[in-house]
Formats: structure tokens, sequence, C-alpha cells
């Protein structure tokens, strides 16, 4: 009878810092796996602290506490099958990103993460020592190699462990979500599993954390690159994978394969699961946003009632002298088809009473920008106020094409806690309305219609802070003005290449120098 090798995946979402919570989060997984007579319950990378932990893993304490957690974990999970989590490992005065493998109350063996990323939102090589190549360590007559992360994505690690003898390879991720990572990740680890000729379990958290989401995804490879298993989007889940020997090395048996989920779903479920992390894990279980009848607040309302649900998001409509009639419909029609609480503040009289107060500092001076400013700024003032009252956290509204080139206000429209549109340029906000509208899912706690009515997507964008005001009377439209931008930011393409894409070199540099 053909040997076999049961591991469990565990797929969860640990906070960073919430070490008591983190290990409740693991001895439950491992007290499933061990129900299902697993021989090794396998977690993501630095799940006992929570990832990704920035400059608090440096912290002699938060080390020390996380240490003490796994030295409880190691004792309470001794009966049973091994467990195998992420955490640090100050050792001989260095610091590793390190994944603890305890079998029987005692360490089997602890990997050292030697690939340490640098780039874009990652920065290891500041923050932990590089650990040395190690071989497989051995788990119930498997030889077991434990890439951590960054480690697969390299040759170098997996090729060795091979070369030493390993016969599955098991690789703990924290790897957040951007569009079209699954098919990245993929490719590079079925590039290992070619390279070493074993099978290859990848383990991706869930969850936002910060500025990141973590998507999950996670699979499971066999020799030919044959795709085993793939545990679900975003959600949390517990698969148990059985691995069988054969005369050619060990495979996994087929399991579910979760479906992919298309790009605007992912980018969607993205931001939703990143706000309600991001509230929840500061502490806050409500949050708040001005509604102007825009499509910007149109889409941070619906996403904060998909993350929240309706009855913890509330809106505030601030009209000034500038807003229109149609604004204000918009707006109430917004709020109404989520079904959220819409409190309306005007502030035309604040914004008499401030001009008043300026006037004697002001004299002799033209009307400008400065006084479109001031009615922003008392809306964000109002929201503030309103947010320190209730508890609420503060929801901003602007996109990334706004924020690329600085027609936002500080201290006002930019005031806030988090922006769940943050990296969405303008035109994309639009798509994500009407897929939004078009679509609804098990996951989003808001109503299964459609709830921005076409009239605040379709209209010409205005900030409504002078009479007739357009935003396109001081940027180029958004259609012309996002390929721009996406060239100059996404691509780093030099502004000759952007000209030669059809555009008018003025234009492009005027655009280059509102962003740089």
């Amino acid at each position: 009878m053909a040997r076999r090798f049961r591991v469990t995946l565990v797929q969860m979402n640990p906070t960073v810092g919430d070490f008591a919570g983190n290990s409740a989060l693991a001895q439950s997984a491992w007290e499933q796996g061990r129900a299902a007579g697993a021989d090794l319950v396998m977690l993501t990378e630095m799940f006992i602290t929570g990832y990704n932990t920035q400059d608090l893993v440096m912290r002699p304490s938060f080390v020390r506490d996380a240490e003490a957690r796994l030295d409880a974990l190691r004792a309470a999970c001794a009966e049973g099958p091994a467990l195998g989590i992420g955490g640090p490992l100050l050792q001989d005065g260095k610091l590793y990103n390190a994944f603890h493998v305890f079998k029987d109350g005692r360490v089997v063996r602890r990997n050292l993460k030697r690939e340490l990323p640098n780039e874009t939102v990652f920065d290891e090589v500041r923050v932990f020592d590089r650990g040395p190549l190690a071989g497989p360590f051995d788990l119930g007559g498997v030889r077991i190699g434990v890439p951590i992360c960054e480690d697969a994505w390299h040759e170098e690690v997996p090729e060795s462990l091979a070369e030493s003898g390993a016969e599955i390879l098991l690789v703990p991720n924290g790897s957040p979500y951007c569009r079209e990572k699954f098919d990245t990740r993929l490719n590079l680890m079925a590039a290992r599993v070619v390279e070493t000729g074993l099978p290859l379990v990848y383990l991706n958290m869930i969850g936002g954390q910060d500025d990141q989401a973590f998507d999950g995804g996670s699979f499971v490879l066999n020799p030919g690159c044959e795709l085993a298993v793939r545990m679900p989007f975003f959600d949390e889940s517990v698969v148990h994978v059985d691995f069988e020997e054969g005369r050619h090395g060990w495979r996994a048996l087929k399991g579910e394969v979760a479906p992919c989920p298309d790009p605007w779903e992912l980018d969607y479920r993205a931001m939703v699961e990143a706000t309600r992390d991001y509230v929840r894990k500061a502490g806050f279980s409500k949050a708040l946003l001005g509604l102007s009848g825009g499509v910007d607040s149109a889409a941070v309302a619906c996403i904060a009632v998909d993350a929240l649900g309706p009855e913890n998001v509330r809106c505030v409509m601030m009209p000034s002298e500038y807003t229109s009639g149609q604004s204000q419909e918009d707006a109430s029609a917004v709020a109404a088809a989520l079904g959220i609480r819409l409190d309306t503040v005007p502030i035309a009289a604040p914004v008499e009473a401030t001009v008043r107060a300026l006037a004697p500092l002001f004299e002799g001076r033209e009307p400008d920008i400065t006084e479109e400013n001031i009615q922003s700024r008392l809306r964000g003032v109002i929201l503030m106020a309103l947010s320190n009252k209730f508890g609420e956290m503060l929801l901003t509204t602007g996109n990334k094409s706004e924020a690329a080139v600085g027609y936002a206000t500080i201290y006002g429209d930019m005031a806030g806690g988090y922006n769940p549109v943050k990296d969405l340029y303008k035109t994309r906000v639009f798509e994500t309305c009407r897929w939004r509208n078009a679509n609804h899912r098990p996951w989003m706690m808001g109503p299964a219609r459609s709830v921005i009515p076409p009239v605040v997507i379709e209209k010409p964008p205005t900030a409504e802070l002078r009479e007739g005001q357009k935003d396109s009377d001081s940027l180029p439209e958004y259609a012309e003005l996002d390929v721009i931008l996406a060239a100059l930011i996404d691509d780093e393409r030099p502004v000759a290449d952007v000209v030669e894409l059809g555009f008018d070199r003025e234009v492009v540099e005027q655009v280059e120098q509102l962003l740089y």
C-alpha cells in the first residue's frame, strides 16, 4: 500500500500584534488538522505576529512576546500532528524571518528566510538578517523543504533543497494582492516545480493589514505542473491535502480547485476586504464619509457598505452655494439605494463667516483658489468632528488620478483615516461602479441590486467649488489623463514615449510637471 502524508493547509487572517488572537487561530486550525488525521498543520509566513510587521518586529519586547507564544503553542500542540508556523527568531544577536516546526512538544526545525525582498511594500533587508542555505528535515519519514515566500521566487533555495533530498516543498507566504498577481505566482512556482521535479505547496494568507491586502488563492502543484488544489480567493479556508508516494516520488491527490474570479471582481474584493480590516483592526466598527453626489464618493460609500453593512456607514452631504440641486438629488439617491443614513450639514454660512473673518487680511486681493479650498477644508473639519464625536472612522474619497496631479485639498478632502479607492484611476472608478451595479456576491454586505444611479457615473466630474466648475477646466479629460498617468507612473515611460502614443507634448509635459 502506498505511503501517504496529509498536510492541513490553513489560509487565515492574522492581525499584526494580536499575539493572543493569532495564537488562538493557530491552535484552532491545529485541532482541525488533528481531527482530520493530519501529519502536519501548516500556517503562513510570520503568522504568530501578523504580517507585514514593518518596524514593530525590531522591538525586543515584540520578539520576546512572539517567541513566548510560539513556545506555548509548542507545548499545547504536543499530542497530535506537527505544527508549522511563521514567526520571528532572535538567534546569536541576529533577527530572522523564520518558519518554526514543532512535533511532540519539541522543535523539529526552524527554517530561516534567505531571500529578503526589498522593493514595493517590502523592506526586509533592513529589518531581518539573511538566513543560511539549509537542507530539508524529516517528518514522519518524508523529507520536507521549506523555502519561505521570496525564497521560492528565486532558484537557489528550492534547487538546494532538492539537491539535499527534499521530497515535498512547502512555501509559506505573506504575498499581497495586486492585479494579475496570481498568474505571476503560478508561473514562478511552476518554474520551481520544473527545476526541482518536486510537488509544491504555495500557502498564502488573507485579509487587510495597513495599506496591503492579502488574497489567499493558495495552491498545490504536482510534478508536471498539474494544479492539484486551489483554495478560494480572500476567504478563510482550511483544506486537508493528501500526498501519496509512487514510483516517481510524491504527488498530491486531486482536490478541489476553487474558481479564479475575473480581475474586476478581484479588485473590488480587495478594496472591500482592505477597508473592512483597516477599520476593524484599527478598533472601529463604523465609518463615515462625505457624499457629494459624485462618482468617487458614491464608489466609496458602496465599498464601505459591502465591507461593513449599511447600518455601520454614515454619509454626510455638505452643500455650499455652488452645490447643484442635481448633486443633492444624486447623493440622496445613492444613500437610498444603499440603505444608509444621510445627514445634511450646509456650509454656506460657515464659509461666509470664515471669508468675512479673513477679509481684512485679504483686502485688495481678488477671490481665487483660496476661497475654493476654504469650502473643502470646512467640510474636512465637519467630518472629523463627527468622527471624533461618534467614534466612526472617516473614509476619504479621492481617486489616484486626482492624487497624482495634486487635484485635491490638503486638510480638506484629503482628511481621513483610510481611502478605499486610492489605487483606482478615475476611469477605473467609473468602470468599477458599473461592475458593482451589474454584480453581487455573497461576501458583499450591501444590497443585491444596482446601487449607483447611471447619472452619477455619466455626468461630467466637478468639485463644485465655484460657479460652473468642471474638472476638465484644470485637467485633461480623464480618458486622456489616465493613459498618460499610467504610462508615466506604472510603466515608468519617458515623455517622448508617451508622446509617441499620440498625445500632445505640451499636455504630457504639463501632466509630468504636476506629477513630479
